[in-house]
């Protein structure tokens, strides 16, 4: 693995651990195994540029669990139950670990770090673009899509929060049965033919 690929690992493994603000330089080059003279040779900007990458990174991977996760389910509705069913089982196999470094790095630093949070705005509207892009080739009108997505991501996020908190899969599970019964109001079309 190259240097600049170590580093970006390193500092999305310590985001989502201890999040931005307890994660430093020298941490992450001890992490990734490389001298600090790296750092600033692959990331002139530092800790702010790593952690944009990391967010673009991640986000990109994130992305990919949608159709990964939905694609064995014919049901849209089933699917969606068991997306959620299958992060409250990871948190739980993962001991309540951070799931996603995205989320948590927003809400850390969206008042103080501007540049990060456009990279995080940046990464949160293309999730919505390409999630309901997939959902609209499973037969989901475009505004419903948008509005599933939202609702989704809203609830996620919120459900990891909780989770974590209070060492518990239950706000996990119990968004998933709630995003499940708002999916089945949704009219559903034929899924696009591809």
């Amino acid at each position: 693995m190259r240097t600049d690929e170590r580093i970006v690992q390193a500092m999305a493994e310590l985001l989502r651990v201890q999040g931005y603000g307890a994660t430093g330089v020298k941490q992450v080059a001890a992490a990734a195994q490389a001298p600090i003279g790296s750092i600033y040779h692959h990331f002139p900007g530092g800790k702010r540029e790593i952690a944009a990458a990391v967010l673009r990174t991640t986000g990109a991977a994130y992305i990919q669990l949608v159709p990964l996760l939905l694609d064995p389910y014919d049901d849209l509705v089933a699917g969606v139950g068991a997306f959620f069913e299958a992060a409250a089982d990871d948190m739980e196999n993962t001991g309540w670990a951070n799931m996603c470094p995205v989320g948590t790095v927003t809400g850390e630093v969206a008042d103080s770090e501007p540049g990060i949070r456009a990279v995080a705005a940046e990464v949160i509207g293309s999730w919505v673009d390409d999630a309901s892009a997939y959902l609209v080739g499973r037969g989901v009108a475009d505004p419903d899509a948008r509005a599933v997505v939202f609702a989704m991501l809203g609830s996620l996020e919120g459900a990891f929060i909780l989770s974590r908190g209070l060492r518990s899969s239950e706000p996990l599970r119990a968004a998933g049965r709630a995003m499940a019964a708002y999916v089945a109001t949704v009219p559903q079309g034929a899924p696009a033919r591809s």
